[in-house]
């Protein structure tokens, strides 16, 4: 989770309950890594939000969601595609 949260920077909330977001983060890392998905990552924010903003408006299914918000997730994409990266080239 190291490697991720590195990865991250302040891309992560800092509202209570960010650290289940990272969590479910670190699940992608660990079980798809570099084959994570702007879908798997909504999934997993969707997953985090529906108990920390259940009215939010994107919590929806991903392909409901505009382009626009869907590129919404590319940073945290990218953040857990370099931390499975690290991780895998770890001795």
């Amino acid at each position: 989770m190291d490697a991720l949260r590195s990865e991250l920077g302040d891309l992560l909330p800092t509202e209570p309950g960010s650290e289940n977001l990272l969590r479910f983060y670190a699940l992608l890392v660990l079980t798809k890594g570099s084959r994570t998905t702007l879908e798997d990552v909504h999934h997993a924010w969707a997953l985090w939000t529906v108990a920390t903003n259940p009215d939010h408006p994107s919590i929806v299914p991903f392909d409901q969601l505009t382009a626009e918000v869907q590129e919404e997730d590319q940073p945290f994409l990218e953040a857990i595609h370099r931390a499975a990266s690290r991780i895998r080239q770890a001795p």
